[in-house]
């Protein structure tokens, strides 16, 4: 999960710098597009960069990632942050940029001028890692506790030893973690302080006539699925790869703390293809008390959520390893403007 910048860990285990950076040629021309002429290099006229971006109708934050000027360093790989810019509004202006750091340094709008907020900023660490002043630069410590509630689910664990089948100590847990070993705990808390019958009604409608009970040995809490025809409930050690990841589901996108943006990579992972469309559904109600992000390959519950009407379709397609937006031209682009060097 990143939070508002690329760790460098994070990199480093994906295979450094280069592995984030296009690996084409750096211009592809009219010829290489359709095909007549081969895709080749050619010497590299631009800087090395890698840029990430968001905006909203209140505030936008772009972040420019480049390579260090070559040292004796054993770190001259790690990228280096040469540009920072908050501004107002959904697109960078001139005369909207609120805080902006260039290399060591960042200043914020103060009327008609700018003030010297940081003069020594780590060309490893964010602005808001060392800028977050209520004084200096309160924007940044308002975009950075927004930032910091967006919640990315990438990959729940379904091996036998994943956190999520064993037993764990319980607290009120209204925040799924990413890991899903607090699932017992998040499962109470929503029935305690959440919307039980939506949380009861989401299993039923995957499950038809299943339940979710908890049970506390110690203060230690475990889920057990009780299914018709079963004797006894199943302890979360039982279940299967797809039923625990579904239940995981259930229980992030029922947080009683609903964020502004939740991600969703792949959810349909390892699920039975008949849970999707009660999948969609889930995802579809969730998308009532904050925005949901779905990324998917699987042709059925991309059907499923087209029959949604709060779902909003982006197909991606790839031609010459390039991805675009389908069906995008010149003129659909949306407006974006990237800070300069």
């Amino acid at each position: 999960m990143v939070a508002w910048c690329p760790r460098l860990p994070a990199l480093a285990r994906e295979g450094g710098s280069r592995s984030t950076l296009w690996a084409g040629p750096e211009v592809l021309t009219r010829a290489m597009r359709c095909g007549d002429a081969a895709v080749q290099g050619t010497v590299r006229q631009q800087s090395v960069a890698l840029r990430l971006g968001f905006a909203s109708d209140e505030f936008g934050y772009a972040i420019d990632l480049g390579l260090p000027i070559p040292s004796a360093s054993a770190f001259s790989l790690d990228p280096e942050i040469k540009r920072e810019v908050i501004w107002s509004g959904p697109f960078l202006r001139s005369g909207n940029v609120l805080v902006e750091r260039r290399g060591p340094m960042a200043k914020a709008a103060e009327g008609r001028g700018w003030r010297a907020v940081a003069e020594h900023l780590n060309a490893f660490d964010s602005l808001f890692d060392q800028l977050a002043d209520p004084q200096a630069a309160p924007e940044a410590m308002v975009l950075r506790e927004r930032i910091r509630g967006w919640r990315f689910y990438d990959h729940f664990r379904s091996d036998h030893q994943a956190p999520a089948r064993l037993p764990q100590l319980g607290t009120r847990t209204p925040v799924l973690s990413h890991d899903g070993h607090d699932l017992a705990a998040a499962w109470q808390t929503i029935r305690e302080i959440g919307d039980a019958e939506a949380l009861a009604a989401a299993v039923d409608d995957a499950f038809p006539g299943a339940s979710v009970e908890i049970g506390m040995d110690d203060a230690r809490f475990q889920l057990r699925f009780l299914q018709d025809g079963l004797l006894r409930p199943l302890s979360a050690a039982e279940l299967s790869d797809g039923t625990l990841r579904y239940l995981l589901w259930i229980a992030a996108l029922h947080t009683p703390r609903p964020p502004e943006l939740m991600v969703l990579n792949e959810p349909e992972t390892s699920l039975h293809p008949d849970l999707l469309p009660a999948l969609a559904r889930l995802i579809a109600a969730a998308s009532r008390r904050c925005q949901v992000w779905v990324v998917s390959h699987a042709s059925r519950l991309i059907a499923a959520l087209r029959e949604q009407p709060e779902c909003n379709e982006i197909a991606l397609e790839k031609s010459l390893s390039e991805t675009r937006v389908a069906g995008q031209g010149l003129l659909d682009v949306p407006a974006w403007h990237w800070p300069e060097r």
